[in-house]
Protein backbone atom coordinates (compact mmCIF):
# COMPACT_ATOMS: atom_id res chain seq x y z
CA UNK A 1 0.00 0.00 0.00
CA UNK A 2 1.12 3.16 -0.32
CA UNK A 3 3.10 5.59 3.00
CA UNK A 4 2.41 8.99 3.76
CA UNK A 5 5.64 11.22 2.28
CA UNK A 6 5.09 13.57 5.36
CA UNK A 7 4.92 11.49 7.94
CA UNK A 8 7.94 12.31 9.30
CA UNK A 9 7.55 15.46 8.99
CA UNK A 10 4.40 15.57 11.25
CA UNK A 11 5.90 13.82 14.24
CA UNK A 12 8.60 16.11 14.22
CA UNK A 13 5.59 18.66 13.98
CA UNK A 14 3.93 17.21 16.66
CA UNK A 15 7.07 17.25 18.53
CA UNK A 16 7.15 13.37 18.45
CA UNK A 17 10.86 12.95 17.92
CA UNK A 18 13.12 13.46 20.87
CA UNK A 19 15.94 11.22 19.77
CA UNK A 20 16.60 8.81 16.47
CA UNK A 21 19.03 6.74 14.93
CA UNK A 22 20.17 8.18 11.39
CA UNK A 23 17.33 10.62 10.68
CA UNK A 24 17.46 10.48 6.56
CA UNK A 25 17.80 6.89 6.92
CA UNK A 26 14.61 6.68 8.82
CA UNK A 27 12.93 9.23 6.56
CA UNK A 28 13.94 7.14 3.57
CA UNK A 29 12.91 3.75 4.90
CA UNK A 30 9.67 5.20 5.75
CA UNK A 31 8.93 6.38 2.02
CA UNK A 32 10.39 3.64 0.14
CA UNK A 33 7.30 1.22 1.67
CA UNK A 34 5.21 -0.06 4.42
CA UNK A 35 8.09 -0.19 7.42
CA UNK A 36 7.02 -2.91 9.99
CA UNK A 37 7.93 -1.42 13.20
CA UNK A 38 7.03 -2.22 16.74
CA UNK A 39 6.50 -1.01 20.04
CA UNK A 40 6.53 -2.62 23.65
CA UNK A 41 4.16 -2.33 27.07
CA UNK A 42 5.49 -3.90 30.00
CA UNK A 43 2.17 -5.28 32.31
CA UNK A 44 3.73 -3.40 35.95
CA UNK A 45 0.65 -2.67 36.34
CA UNK A 46 -3.26 -3.67 35.85
CA UNK A 47 -3.53 -0.31 33.33
CA UNK A 48 -1.70 1.83 30.82
CA UNK A 49 -1.23 5.28 31.80
CA UNK A 50 -1.23 8.74 29.68
CA UNK A 51 2.79 7.85 29.29
CA UNK A 52 1.70 5.21 27.49
CA UNK A 53 -0.98 6.83 25.38
CA UNK A 54 1.77 8.95 23.84
CA UNK A 55 3.14 5.60 22.42
CA UNK A 56 -0.58 4.18 21.60
CA UNK A 57 -1.26 7.32 19.27
CA UNK A 58 2.41 7.34 17.65
CA UNK A 59 1.69 3.51 16.47
CA UNK A 60 -1.49 4.47 15.42
CA UNK A 61 0.00 7.66 13.24
CA UNK A 62 2.08 5.09 11.83
CA UNK A 63 -0.52 2.48 11.06
CA UNK A 64 -2.40 5.43 9.20
CA UNK A 65 0.63 6.40 7.49
CA UNK A 66 0.86 2.49 6.14
CA UNK A 67 3.33 1.16 8.44
CA UNK A 68 2.80 -1.74 9.68
CA UNK A 69 2.52 -2.07 13.56
CA UNK A 70 3.91 -5.09 16.51
CA UNK A 71 2.28 -4.40 19.26
CA UNK A 72 3.91 -5.81 22.19
CA UNK A 73 2.99 -6.82 25.92
CA UNK A 74 5.64 -8.28 27.53
CA UNK A 75 4.36 -10.84 29.60
CA UNK A 76 8.39 -11.90 30.13
CA UNK A 77 10.17 -8.55 30.65
CA UNK A 78 6.56 -7.67 32.76
CA UNK A 79 8.39 -10.15 34.86
CA UNK A 80 11.86 -7.50 35.91
CA UNK A 81 10.53 -4.31 35.12
CA UNK A 82 12.94 -1.46 33.12
CA UNK A 83 15.30 -0.20 35.64
CA UNK A 84 13.85 3.72 36.93
CA UNK A 85 15.68 5.83 39.20
CA UNK A 86 13.23 5.42 42.27
CA UNK A 87 14.69 2.26 42.92
CA UNK A 88 14.06 -1.50 42.89
CA UNK A 89 10.77 -2.63 41.29
CA UNK A 90 8.99 -5.39 43.50
CA UNK A 91 8.94 -8.35 41.60
CA UNK A 92 5.15 -9.52 40.63
CA UNK A 93 3.63 -12.89 40.68
CA UNK A 94 3.37 -15.25 37.07
CA UNK A 95 -0.16 -15.28 37.86
CA UNK A 96 0.12 -11.57 38.32
CA UNK A 97 1.82 -10.25 35.57
CA UNK A 98 -0.15 -12.75 33.35
CA UNK A 99 -3.57 -11.04 34.45
CA UNK A 100 -2.25 -7.63 33.59
CA UNK A 101 -0.49 -8.99 30.42
CA UNK A 102 -4.40 -9.75 29.29
CA UNK A 103 -5.53 -6.33 30.25
CA UNK A 104 -3.33 -4.44 29.07
CA UNK A 105 -3.52 -6.45 25.60
CA UNK A 106 -7.00 -5.82 25.71
CA UNK A 107 -6.88 -1.71 26.29
CA UNK A 108 -4.80 -1.43 22.85
CA UNK A 109 -6.17 -3.69 20.93
CA UNK A 110 -9.26 -0.97 20.07
CA UNK A 111 -6.65 1.88 19.07
CA UNK A 112 -5.33 -0.09 15.99
CA UNK A 113 -6.62 -1.79 13.00
CA UNK A 114 -6.02 -5.53 12.74
CA UNK A 115 -7.27 -5.43 8.69
CA UNK A 116 -6.18 -4.94 5.53
CA UNK A 117 -2.90 -4.76 3.74
CA UNK A 118 -1.01 -3.57 6.68
CA UNK A 119 -2.68 -5.67 9.50
CA UNK A 120 -1.47 -4.81 13.53
CA UNK A 121 -0.20 -7.84 15.15
CA UNK A 122 -0.12 -8.47 18.94
CA UNK A 123 3.26 -10.63 20.05
CA UNK A 124 4.07 -11.82 23.61
CA UNK A 125 7.75 -11.63 24.12
CA UNK A 126 7.18 -14.62 26.81
CA UNK A 127 6.38 -16.75 23.85
CA UNK A 128 10.10 -16.59 22.93
CA UNK A 129 11.57 -16.07 26.80
CA UNK A 130 10.10 -18.92 28.25
CA UNK A 131 11.86 -21.84 26.66
CA UNK A 132 15.13 -19.96 26.54
CA UNK A 133 18.33 -21.51 28.23
CA UNK A 134 20.57 -19.28 30.19
CA UNK A 135 23.63 -20.40 28.45
CA UNK A 136 21.89 -19.84 25.20
CA UNK A 137 20.70 -16.37 26.21
CA UNK A 138 24.21 -15.16 27.30
CA UNK A 139 25.77 -17.27 24.07
CA UNK A 140 23.15 -15.41 21.74
CA UNK A 141 22.37 -12.07 23.29
CA UNK A 142 24.98 -11.56 26.29
CA UNK A 143 28.13 -11.73 24.42
CA UNK A 144 27.11 -8.86 22.10
CA UNK A 145 27.09 -6.19 25.11
CA UNK A 146 29.93 -4.66 26.40
CA UNK A 147 29.70 -4.50 30.43
CA UNK A 148 31.11 -0.85 29.77
CA UNK A 149 28.07 0.38 27.33
CA UNK A 150 25.62 -1.17 29.74
CA UNK A 151 26.76 1.02 32.57
CA UNK A 152 27.21 4.16 30.59
CA UNK A 153 23.03 4.68 30.43
CA UNK A 154 22.07 6.73 32.37
CA UNK A 155 19.63 4.97 34.32
CA UNK A 156 21.61 2.24 35.72
CA UNK A 157 24.64 5.38 36.20
CA UNK A 158 22.23 6.77 38.79
CA UNK A 159 21.52 3.86 40.25
CA UNK A 160 24.80 2.30 41.12
CA UNK A 161 25.19 4.47 44.19
CA UNK A 162 22.40 3.15 45.83
CA UNK A 163 22.42 -0.09 44.03
CA UNK A 164 20.83 -2.29 41.33
CA UNK A 165 20.19 -5.52 41.00
CA UNK A 166 21.76 -8.27 38.08
CA UNK A 167 18.29 -8.54 37.09
CA UNK A 168 17.36 -4.88 36.17
CA UNK A 169 20.46 -4.28 34.83
CA UNK A 170 20.00 -6.83 32.39
CA UNK A 171 17.16 -5.51 31.41
CA UNK A 172 18.19 -4.34 28.49
CA UNK A 173 19.45 -7.98 27.20
CA UNK A 174 16.08 -9.08 27.19
CA UNK A 175 14.14 -5.76 25.26
CA UNK A 176 17.29 -5.95 22.81
CA UNK A 177 16.90 -9.71 22.30
CA UNK A 178 12.43 -8.75 21.26
CA UNK A 179 13.74 -6.46 18.43
CA UNK A 180 16.42 -8.96 17.42
CA UNK A 181 13.58 -12.02 17.37
CA UNK A 182 10.90 -9.73 15.46
CA UNK A 183 13.46 -8.77 12.96
CA UNK A 184 14.36 -12.10 12.10
CA UNK A 185 11.09 -13.62 12.54
CA UNK A 186 8.68 -10.74 11.37
CA UNK A 187 10.98 -8.35 9.16
CA UNK A 188 10.36 -5.36 11.87
CA UNK A 189 13.34 -3.34 11.46
CA UNK A 190 11.73 -0.07 13.59
CA UNK A 191 11.15 0.30 17.29
CA UNK A 192 9.74 3.56 19.10
CA UNK A 193 9.51 4.10 22.81
CA UNK A 194 9.72 6.84 25.59
CA UNK A 195 12.89 9.14 25.57
CA UNK A 196 13.83 6.92 29.04
CA UNK A 197 14.00 3.82 26.87
CA UNK A 198 16.44 5.24 24.71
CA UNK A 199 19.49 2.77 25.65
CA UNK A 200 17.52 -0.10 25.17
CA UNK A 201 15.93 1.03 22.24
CA UNK A 202 19.71 1.66 20.62
CA UNK A 203 20.67 -1.88 22.53
CA UNK A 204 17.82 -3.47 19.82
CA UNK A 205 19.41 -1.75 16.75
CA UNK A 206 23.03 -2.63 18.05
CA UNK A 207 22.61 -6.24 18.36
CA UNK A 208 20.92 -6.32 15.09
CA UNK A 209 24.15 -4.77 13.97
CA UNK A 210 26.18 -7.02 15.36
CA UNK A 211 24.32 -10.13 15.71
CA UNK A 212 22.64 -10.04 12.25
CA UNK A 213 24.96 -7.34 10.42
CA UNK A 214 21.54 -5.80 9.93
CA UNK A 215 20.28 -2.07 9.67
CA UNK A 216 17.41 -1.15 11.96
CA UNK A 217 16.20 2.50 13.28
CA UNK A 218 14.75 3.87 16.35
CA UNK A 219 13.21 6.59 17.84
CA UNK A 220 12.25 8.12 21.22
CA UNK A 221 8.95 10.44 21.93
CA UNK A 222 9.57 12.90 24.67
CA UNK A 223 8.77 13.02 27.97
CA UNK A 224 5.56 14.49 28.53
CA UNK A 225 6.13 17.42 31.26
CA UNK A 226 4.22 20.30 32.83
CA UNK A 227 5.44 23.94 32.28
CA UNK A 228 7.52 23.71 35.14
CA UNK A 229 9.10 20.48 33.58
CA UNK A 230 7.81 17.96 36.42
CA UNK A 231 5.93 14.69 35.09
CA UNK A 232 2.32 14.68 34.04
CA UNK A 233 0.06 11.62 34.35
CA UNK A 234 0.14 11.76 37.70
CA UNK A 235 -3.45 13.65 39.67
CA UNK A 236 -4.62 13.41 43.35
CA UNK A 237 -5.69 9.78 42.97
CA UNK A 238 -2.31 8.47 41.43
CA UNK A 239 -1.83 7.96 37.77
CA UNK A 240 -3.61 8.78 34.83
CA UNK A 241 -5.05 5.39 34.08
CA UNK A 242 -6.59 4.35 30.79
CA UNK A 243 -8.40 1.70 32.61
CA UNK A 244 -11.87 3.38 33.19
CA UNK A 245 -12.49 1.26 36.44
CA UNK A 246 -9.40 3.26 37.72
CA UNK A 247 -10.15 6.65 36.49
CA UNK A 248 -13.79 7.19 35.24
CA UNK A 249 -13.76 9.15 32.24
CA UNK A 250 -15.67 12.39 33.84
CA UNK A 251 -12.29 12.37 35.95
CA UNK A 252 -10.26 11.93 32.88
CA UNK A 253 -11.87 14.41 30.67
CA UNK A 254 -11.35 16.98 33.71
CA UNK A 255 -7.93 16.56 33.48
CA UNK A 256 -7.50 17.44 30.43
CA UNK A 257 -10.03 20.42 30.81
CA UNK A 258 -8.06 21.98 33.45
CA UNK A 259 -4.16 21.52 32.06
CA UNK A 260 -1.90 24.58 31.53
CA UNK A 261 -2.60 27.51 29.16
CA UNK A 262 1.46 27.50 28.10
CA UNK A 263 0.83 23.59 27.66
CA UNK A 264 -2.26 22.88 25.90
CA UNK A 265 -0.97 23.29 21.81
CA UNK A 266 1.55 20.90 23.09
CA UNK A 267 -0.79 18.04 24.41
CA UNK A 268 -3.18 18.87 21.04
CA UNK A 269 0.36 18.49 19.06
CA UNK A 270 0.95 15.03 20.70
CA UNK A 271 -2.88 13.12 21.69
CA UNK A 272 -5.06 14.33 18.69
CA UNK A 273 -5.39 13.80 15.42
CA UNK A 274 -6.48 17.23 14.18
CA UNK A 275 -4.64 18.58 10.96
CA UNK A 276 -2.09 21.15 11.62
CA UNK A 277 -4.00 24.34 10.39
CA UNK A 278 -6.68 23.41 12.83
CA UNK A 279 -4.47 23.28 15.94
CA UNK A 280 -2.68 26.30 15.02
CA UNK A 281 -5.72 28.52 14.04
CA UNK A 282 -6.91 27.00 17.53
CA UNK A 283 -3.70 28.17 19.36
CA UNK A 284 -4.21 31.34 17.64
CA UNK A 285 -7.70 31.99 19.37
CA UNK A 286 -6.65 30.71 22.15
CA UNK A 287 -3.94 33.38 22.52
CA UNK A 288 -5.96 36.25 21.86
CA UNK A 289 -8.84 34.69 24.27
CA UNK A 290 -6.94 32.27 26.91
CA UNK A 291 -10.24 32.85 29.24
CA UNK A 292 -12.26 31.03 27.27
CA UNK A 293 -10.55 27.82 27.33
CA UNK A 294 -11.32 26.84 23.67
CA UNK A 295 -8.27 24.41 23.52
CA UNK A 296 -8.55 22.70 26.51
CA UNK A 297 -12.16 21.90 26.06
CA UNK A 298 -11.28 20.65 22.40
CA UNK A 299 -8.29 18.69 23.70
CA UNK A 300 -10.27 16.94 26.87
CA UNK A 301 -13.65 16.33 24.07
CA UNK A 302 -11.06 14.69 21.65
CA UNK A 303 -8.82 12.82 23.86
CA UNK A 304 -11.87 10.92 25.90
CA UNK A 305 -13.46 10.55 22.59
CA UNK A 306 -10.22 8.81 21.63
CA UNK A 307 -10.16 6.38 25.24
CA UNK A 308 -13.55 6.02 26.35
CA UNK A 309 -15.70 6.83 23.27
CA UNK A 310 -18.32 9.96 22.03
CA UNK A 311 -20.96 8.57 24.73
CA UNK A 312 -18.66 8.85 27.60
CA UNK A 313 -17.51 12.68 26.42
CA UNK A 314 -21.10 13.54 26.18
CA UNK A 315 -21.56 12.36 29.76
CA UNK A 316 -18.72 13.73 31.38
CA UNK A 317 -19.37 17.10 30.02
CA UNK A 318 -23.34 16.94 30.62
CA UNK A 319 -22.20 16.01 34.26
CA UNK A 320 -19.80 19.03 34.59
CA UNK A 321 -22.54 21.51 33.21
CA UNK A 322 -25.14 19.81 35.81
CA UNK A 323 -22.21 19.65 39.19
CA UNK A 324 -21.76 23.72 37.96
CA UNK A 325 -25.27 24.46 37.75
CA UNK A 326 -26.40 24.88 34.05
CA UNK A 327 -27.67 21.18 33.72
CA UNK A 328 -29.98 19.00 34.90
CA UNK A 329 -28.49 17.09 37.99
CA UNK A 330 -31.14 14.50 37.94
CA UNK A 331 -30.74 13.35 34.92
CA UNK A 332 -27.04 12.35 35.46
CA UNK A 333 -26.62 8.62 35.86
CA UNK A 334 -25.55 6.70 39.00
CA UNK A 335 -22.05 5.76 37.23
CA UNK A 336 -21.31 9.04 36.21
CA UNK A 337 -22.66 11.32 39.05
CA UNK A 338 -20.73 8.91 41.71
CA UNK A 339 -18.02 9.52 39.39
CA UNK A 340 -17.87 13.40 39.40
CA UNK A 341 -18.48 13.61 43.05
CA UNK A 342 -16.15 11.25 44.04
CA UNK A 343 -13.76 13.36 42.14
CA UNK A 344 -15.16 16.43 43.64
CA UNK A 345 -15.43 15.17 47.07
CA UNK A 346 -18.00 13.06 48.66
CA UNK A 347 -19.11 12.09 52.21
CA UNK A 348 -21.44 9.33 53.33
CA UNK A 349 -23.91 9.52 55.48
CA UNK A 350 -26.42 7.21 57.53
CA UNK A 351 -29.99 7.30 56.32
CA UNK A 352 -31.48 5.20 58.82
CA UNK A 353 -32.23 8.11 61.17
CA UNK A 354 -33.25 10.35 58.55
CA UNK A 355 -31.18 12.72 56.49
CA UNK A 356 -29.84 15.99 58.21
CA UNK A 357 -30.63 19.11 57.10
CA UNK A 358 -29.16 21.19 54.79
CA UNK A 359 -26.90 23.21 57.43
CA UNK A 360 -25.63 19.84 58.88
CA UNK A 361 -24.92 18.61 54.99
CA UNK A 362 -23.27 21.74 53.94
CA UNK A 363 -20.52 21.33 57.15
CA UNK A 364 -20.21 17.59 56.81
CA UNK A 365 -19.16 18.26 53.21
CA UNK A 366 -16.75 20.64 54.52
CA UNK A 367 -18.69 23.59 52.15
CA UNK A 368 -19.20 25.71 54.85
CA UNK A 369 -16.79 25.63 57.93
CA UNK A 370 -18.70 25.86 60.56
CA UNK A 371 -22.79 25.89 61.50
CA UNK A 372 -22.90 29.58 61.37
CA UNK A 373 -20.96 29.71 58.12
CA UNK A 374 -23.59 27.49 56.59
CA UNK A 375 -26.53 29.75 58.03
CA UNK A 376 -24.99 32.56 56.61
CA UNK A 377 -24.33 30.88 53.17
CA UNK A 378 -28.74 30.07 52.73
CA UNK A 379 -29.32 33.56 54.41
CA UNK A 380 -27.39 34.64 51.55
CA UNK A 381 -28.79 32.62 48.89
CA UNK A 382 -25.93 30.96 48.22
CA UNK A 383 -26.41 27.28 49.15
CA UNK A 384 -28.37 24.53 46.62
CA UNK A 385 -29.66 20.92 46.56
CA UNK A 386 -29.28 19.14 43.35
CA UNK A 387 -29.14 22.51 41.84
CA UNK A 388 -32.20 23.51 43.49
CA UNK A 389 -31.84 26.96 45.82
CA UNK A 390 -32.29 26.43 49.44
CA UNK A 391 -33.89 29.41 51.59
CA UNK A 392 -34.59 27.52 54.86
CA UNK A 393 -31.55 26.53 56.80
CA UNK A 394 -33.62 23.98 58.41
CA UNK A 395 -34.47 22.79 55.28
CA UNK A 396 -34.47 18.94 55.10
CA UNK A 397 -33.91 17.12 52.20
CA UNK A 398 -36.14 13.52 51.15
CA UNK A 399 -35.35 10.57 49.82
CA UNK A 400 -37.69 11.68 46.75
CA UNK A 401 -34.48 14.19 46.26
CA UNK A 402 -32.27 11.17 46.14
CA UNK A 403 -30.55 11.27 42.52
CA UNK A 404 -29.92 7.07 41.74
CA UNK A 405 -31.91 6.31 45.43
CA UNK A 406 -28.44 7.53 46.86
CA UNK A 407 -26.93 10.96 45.91
CA UNK A 408 -27.57 14.46 46.66
CA UNK A 409 -25.34 17.37 44.92
CA UNK A 410 -24.60 20.13 47.42
CA UNK A 411 -23.15 23.50 46.07
CA UNK A 412 -22.21 26.40 47.47
CA UNK A 413 -22.00 29.77 45.31
CA UNK A 414 -21.06 28.51 41.51
CA UNK A 415 -18.10 26.62 41.50
CA UNK A 416 -17.93 24.70 44.66
CA UNK A 417 -19.76 21.78 45.32
CA UNK A 418 -19.72 18.51 46.77
CA UNK A 419 -21.53 15.39 47.26
CA UNK A 420 -23.69 13.12 49.87
CA UNK A 421 -24.27 9.42 49.68
CA UNK A 422 -27.36 8.65 51.72
CA UNK A 423 -26.75 4.62 52.92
Amino acid sequence: MSVDPNLLDDLEWRGLLAESTDREALRTALGEGSVRFYVGFDPTAPSLHMGNLVQIVTAMRLQRGGHTPFALVGGATGMIGDPRDSGERTLNSLDTVQEWTARVRRQIEPFLSFEGDNAATMVNNHDWTEGLSVIDFLREVGKHFPVNRMLARETVRRRLESGISYTEFSYVLLQSMDFLTLYRERGVTLQFGGSDQWGNLTGGVELIRRAEGGTAHAFATPLITKADGTKYGKTEGGALWLDPQMMPPYAFHQFWLNVEDEKVGDLLRVFTFLPREEIEALEARHAEKPFLREAQKVLADEVTTLVHGATETQNAKAAAEALFGSGDVTALSGATLEAALGEAGAVDVDGSAGIPDVVELLTLTGLAKSKGEARRTVAEGGAYVNNVRVDDPEHVPDAGDLIASSWLVLRRGKKRFAGVRVR
